[in-house]
Order: C-alpha cells, then structure tokens, then sequence
C-alpha cells in the first residue's frame, strides 16, 4: 500500500540519518509519477516566505534579498496583505508570533492580542438590552495589537530600517493591486455588512459593490495610515494621528473605548507551550490563544496506532474527531486571558491526562456529546505567513480582524476595518472568559512550530475554530504518514466547527467507502469540495539545518504562493 510504502522510505531515512524530505528521491519513478500532491516544495539555499497572496510573498523575499531579517520579511508581507485581503486581516486586528532565532537557538512567543475597552461590561451591555456578547459592530472592538505586535518583533530581531517595510504596501495601496479569485468571492459575500458603514462602504465597495476578480482595488486612505506607522513607528497608532482617528470613530457609535485604552497597550513576549509527539517536539503559543487544544489533541491521538491504522482510513480519521471533541471541550471551558483566570495549563498538557481522556474515545461509536475533563494543575478569517531566511532564522506569524471584516467598522480616513474580537467573550459572568475592562479575549488564530533533531517547520492553518485541529491534522500528515510539507497542506482535512453533537465537514477528496463507514460509526457529514476553504488554508516552511536547505509549502485552498528570495 502507498502508506506503508511511504512510511517505510520515511523511516528508513530517519533511521539512516538521510536529510529531511531525502526519502522522496528514493521511492521509485512510478510512484513519483502517480504522487499524491499537486505541486512541488520551493527549495533553495536562500529564503522563502509563504503566504496567501503571491505579491505579499514576493514583497518579503525582495526583503530578505536586500538583507532583511526574517522578521522584517513577515512584517513586510503582513502589511500587503491587510491590503490585498481586507476582509481577513489589517492593522485593525491582533497579531500572534513564534520565532526561532538561529544565532541563540531559542523559541520566542509574542502575544498582540489587544484587550477590552475599560469601559465595557457585561453589566453596561445588559442595561442597553444586550442579552448575549454582541457578534458585530463597536462593542465588539477591541485594542488592536498588531501595529504593536510588529514594533515588538522589529526592535528584537529586525535589521531593514522600520520605514523601508512599508514602502510596496504603500505603492500597492495607492497604485492599486488586482483581485484574486478567493478573495472576490469573499469579499462579495460580506456587501451588505460593509454597507451598513459609511466609512467601510466609501473604502471597500469603490463601485458600490465589492471588486470583482481582476478588477484594481486601490486603498489610498490605507496608505496614509502606512505613511504615518513608517514615520512615527506604534506611537502615531496608539497615541497619535491615527488613534485620534479611531476614537473618533468609536465615540460616534457609542463606544466606550479611551485614549488611555490605546496608548497604554503592549503586546507581551510569552513563554511557548509544547508537547511531544511520535518523537517530534510541538510547540504553540499559551493561553489567551486556542493553540493548547492542538497540543491536547496531539497527546490524545498519540495513545492510537495512527500510523498502522492508514491515512484517511475511517477509524484513524474517528480517532481524529473523537479527540478533537475531547480537546475542544476543555479549551471552552478553560481557557482564558491567564492574567484573569487560572488556565490548568500544565495538567492539561500531561500525557497521564491524555491516557485518561483518551479512555473517552469509543472504537465502534461516535460521541455526539462531550463534557470537559478535570486536569489537575501541576504547576472566519485570518491570514497566516511563515518565513525562513538564509541564516535558519523563522518566523510563524498570524495576524487577523477575526470575521470577514471584522466589526464591520472602518475609521475615517484609516482604510482598515477595526476586528471584532471581543464577540468571543463570554457573556456569563462566572466563566473564566467572562467578558471584562482591559481583558483579552478567548482567541482563535494560533502559529505554530515543530522539530525533530536538525528539522523545523514553521506552519500554520487559519480558519476560525478550524486552526487547532488543523494543526493537529498537519502534524500527523507529516509524522504519522511521512509527507512532506506541501503533501501535509494539501492531504484531505475534516473539519468541525461547532462543540457539541456529531456534525463534521469532510472534503470529498476522502473516499466514499471512508465516508460510509464514518457514517456507520455514527458521524454526521457534511461532503465539501475537493480543497474547500472551510478546512481552511495554510503555508509552510522547513529548514533543514544539517544540509542548510529550506523548503517552502502553500495551501492550494488560498491563493498564495510559496517564493523563494531572489538574487540581487
């Protein structure tokens, strides 16, 4: 079987002490031919950036040739991207980082998720008739973080001069830029939000409707906000031109956001969180963010033989709900800003635990209801973009307004949607993410990192409550059954939303034969097509630090691309 075939040649390369990836070169001129995956890896000696958009990518390769640290090549490509994709993300959203510093070998965390309004609570919300947390609209903003997130990286790791990042996406934004196919359809999906908005409709529906593919999108307002970070740096964003204009903004639809709410934010640098898998080590970022359930999700599966049962086979793929449920249950009900609430991080990542819950998982029945463990403490849209340089240097970076435009807010005169972050709140006050002043909410978007010996991979897979079981997915992809990094983004993916029941999207690239005993086993499914952006898209690279060969991987569910730095 092509599996078996697969992981012998996997194994026989690790055990052979054969560079990473080494084992395709060795599987015969058949089985090359009839691959699995539909296009290759980037590799080079030199860097790469991989992101959703391919002007984005290029943008922070041009970066890297020029010197730029890795870093500076993820800022440069993030700022393309809240121009070409402003329905994902923008400087009116968070940011979350990992990045792996070659010269000292560490991992570092960076968390620029922004908090609530001091002036916001249940109590207030209850009084103007609210009677859950409000999805859309302006007490769903929260400080945006991002701007912060990007000074914080650059004063620690970058090289290129902080104005010299802005320089394309403000071109772009003023000479304008061609749509792309998922983004179009994106953006007219959300019309009728961003008409509800003077200012967001002025900015993203130029025509009175939203861009059609092909069609030049231009962003002058965007620009000027661009002008202002790369002249004054965060200041003018958090106390100056541009945070006068936001609170302007926020003021005039009742918010209760203050000055003192912007200009006393700071992203924070955060100790990861890890766990260890078939030998792989994983590491995620901590609460505020979903990336633990990825990491409890790992511990549980790792308790089956994955790898024997077969990819995408229906009991490896149950398996693979079963703990999603168990996983997903906890984060629910535990995580939470860690500066408000106690998060049981440590009992929830022990494997004794993971043995314990993994108990829950019944061979011959799917669970449609699953309650949350009690770990003992021992101690819609987003974009993501992963970067390695030519020194090993990487960065996994993703940044987000949370749904399709976020609050559905734009400033006057900013050219960005503001996020509506703070829909993830809990309304209930007894909760440990009970919404309150200055709190940063439950959050979804999460970067992610794994290595074994001389190998890193920076990946990440965006997608709302989509991220941690993707993420879990991916890592199987490689471990469990060998594939390489562009193979692992594009395998068939499941994907399930919601916490309770028994419901669960599947691409219809899994066989029906698998489908069928998936539903005998009693999950309910949803068929998508073939790469569907409800499993949501990703980008990847990989380093290989024995050869000093990197690879390069993009999800064919976006529409990015993976570039290699060019010579200058």
């Amino acid at each position: 079987m092509r599996n078996m075939a697969v992981m012998s040649a996997f194994s026989l390369s690790v055990l052979m002490g054969m560079p990473f990836f080494a084992w395709k070169r060795i599987e015969s001129g058949t089985a090359v031919q009839d691959r699995w995956q539909a296009r290759s890896m980037v590799i080079s000696r030199h860097g790469i950036v991989a992101s959703e958009h391919p002007l984005a990518s290029q943008v922070g390769a041009m970066i890297l040739a020029r010197g730029g640290h890795a870093v500076d090549a993820a800022i440069a490509a993030n700022a393309v991207m809240g121009l070409v994709a402003p329905m994902s993300n923008g400087i009116g959203g968070d940011l979350f980082a990992l990045v792996y510093d070659a010269r000292t070998g560490r991992l570092h965390g960076l968390n620029a998720s922004g908090w609530a309004p001091s002036g916001l609570t249940i109590e207030d919300l209850k009084r103007q008739g609210h009677t859950r947390m409000p999805q859309r609209g302006v007490h769903t903003v929260t400080v945006p973080g991002a701007v912060d997130g990007w000074a914080k990286l650059h004063a620690r790791f970058g090289r290129a001069k902080w104005a010299d990042l802005f320089a394309a996406a403000i071109r772009y934004a003023e000479e304008g830029v061609p749509i792309t196919e998922l983004v179009a359809a994106l953006w007219a999906a959300n019309e009728r939000l961003l008409r509800q908005n003077e200012s967001a409709a002025r900015t993203y529906l130029p025509e009175g409707r939203a861009p059609r593919v092909g069609e030049i999108f231009r962003n002058p307002d965007l620009a000027w906000s661009y002008r202002q970070i790369a002249a004054h740096g965060p200041d003018t964003f958090y106390k100056g031109a541009i945070a006068r204009r936001l609170l302007d903004t926020l003021g005039r639809h009742g918010g209760t956001m203050t000055a003192a709410d912007l200009a006393e934010f700071s992203s924070e640098w955060v100790e990861p969180l890890s766990t260890t898998y078939r030998g792989w080590t994983v590491y995620e970022l901590p609460p505020n963010g979903q990336g633990i359930a990825a990491l409890i999700m790992l511990n549980i599966m790792e308790q089956f033989p994955l790898r024997e049962f077969g990819q995408n086979s229906a009991y490896a793929l149950h398996v693979m709900i079963e703990a999603k449920k168990l996983a997903y249950a906890d984060l629910i009900r535990y995580v939470a800003d860690p500066r408000f609430a106690r998060v049981p991080v440590s009992g929830l990542l022990s494997k004794e635990y993971a043995r314990e819950r993994a108990r829950h998982i019944d061979p011959a029945k799917a669970r449609c209801e699953v309650e949350p463990g009690k770990p003992v403490d021992v101690g819609d849209e987003t974009v993501y973009l992963s970067v390695v340089d030519r020194e090993g240097n990487m960065v996994s970076l993703i940044q987000s307004i949370y749904e399709s435009f976020g609050s559905g807010l734009v400033a006057e005169g900013t050219g960005f949607a503001l996020q509506n972050r703070g829909a993830l709140f809990s309304f209930d006050p007894t909760h440990p993410n009970a919404l309150a002043p200055r709190k940063r909410p439950l959050h979804t978007i999460i970067p992610a990192l794994m290595e074994r010996g001389s190998v890193r991979i920076a990946f990440g897979i965006m997608g709302g409550w989509n991220q941690a079981q993707a993420h879990a997915q991916f890592v199987s992809h490689v471990v469990d059954h060998g594939m390489n990094i562009q193979e692992a983004l594009e395998a068939a993916r499941f994907t399930k939303r919601t916490f309770g029941g028994c419901d669960v999207q599947i691409e219809a690239r899994v066989p029906e034969r698998v489908r069928e005993e998936l539903q005998a086993l009693g999950h309910q499914l949803q068929v998508r097509g073939a790469y569907s952006s409800q499993m949501g898209g990703g980008q990847a690279v990989a380093r290989d630090f024995t050869t000093g060969v990197n690879f390069g991987a993009s999800d064919p569910r976006k529409d990015g691309a993976a570039v290699p730095e060019p010579p200058l």
